[in-house]
């Protein structure tokens, strides 16, 4: 993909702070506590803007932002593939400039997208002022939700992506969580091969955020089309896994169990859905390959 990206050098906000704070209830520390400085996960209003029409704020953690922007206009089924996407600039905006109360600023990712993608977005638009991650808050109806379920192809290597494999990408996840290991609550979401070679994973307060910025670097890259599954250090959402439908990728593995729609999602996309793998365990709720109508 040839999206050129601007990331001026103002635009970057810390993706930790650290904050002294007083600890108690600690074994053989005083009544008054202890006092330290504590680590803690950056939570920014990040507005992402198509053409110049803002279109949805989503609270992200500031790194990465121009794979997760285009993760997140792929998933969202806003742009077809990454060629329609003309480049990508990502500029911090002042507290005050934003609206925003004092000492939180915002960040402004803009993207230049084809005319056709324009054009269907302004007839389907929708706000999504939303909380950390949120998936469908600022709908109206029920059939505003957009869930319909994306049929994948079958893949012959998907019964590859069996427990040993899948537990073999959750065992290197931690040590590529690397802002999660300094401040906690904070997502990953990882790319592995078919063999479970755990070869990326991206990092953002939103398990959603923390998905777009994957598939925005695997789109970056040309990678969406490859043999392998997507890890997640979540629950299964029906979210997550038509995300992942949407953009071609046919399986999933989440640390925590999935939600009811969830494994509906997968059974009627044909994605392979594995949860609550945790060594030496782990369920799998859809098979794949085989989309199930009832």
């Amino acid at each position: 993909m040839s999206t050129s990206v601007a990331f001026e050098e103002e635009a970057q906000l810390p993706s930790i702070s650290h904050l002294g704070v007083r600890v108690y209830g600690e074994a053989g520390a005083p009544p008054e506590g202890i006092a330290r400085e504590d680590t803690l996960a950056a939570e920014v209003p990040v507005a992402l803007v198509f053409n110049g029409i803002s279109h949805a704020v989503m609270m992200a953690t500031p790194q990465d932002l121009d794979d997760f922007a285009l993760g997140f206009a792929l998933s969202e089924g806003i742009l077809d593939s990454a060629a329609d996407c003309r480049g990508i600039e990502v500029q911090a905006v002042d507290a005050r400039e934003a609206g925003l109360p004092e000492g939180m600023p915002g960040i402004e990712v803009r993207l230049e997208i084809s005319a056709r993608s324009f054009e269907r977005l302004k007839g389907r638009r929708r706000s999504l002022a939303g909380r950390t991650g949120c998936g469908v808050c600022g709908v109206e109806s029920f059939a505003a939700l957009d869930i319909a379920p994306e049929p994948l192809p079958a893949h012959d290597w998907l019964p590859r992506i069996d427990l040993p494999t899948v537990l073999r990408a959750f065992a290197a996840l931690p040590a590529r969580q690397v802002l999660n290991a300094s401040a906690g609550a904070i997502h990953a979401a990882g790319w592995a091969t078919a063999e479970g070679e755990l070869v990326d994973a991206m990092e953002d307060v939103g398990r959603h955020n923390a998905l777009d910025k994957l598939l925005g670097r695997l789109a970056r890259t040309g990678r969406l089309g490859d043999a392998g599954f997507v890890v997640l250090s979540s629950r299964g959402s029906h979210e997550l896994v038509r995300k992942c439908a949407r953009v071609g990728v046919a399986a999933m593995a989440t640390i925590s169990a999935p939600t009811a729609m969830g494994v509906r999602m997968a059974e009627l996309s044909g994605l392979r859905l594995w949860g609550l793998c945790r060594a030496p365990r782990g369920v799998l709720y859809a098979e794949g390959g085989v989309v199930r109508s009832v």
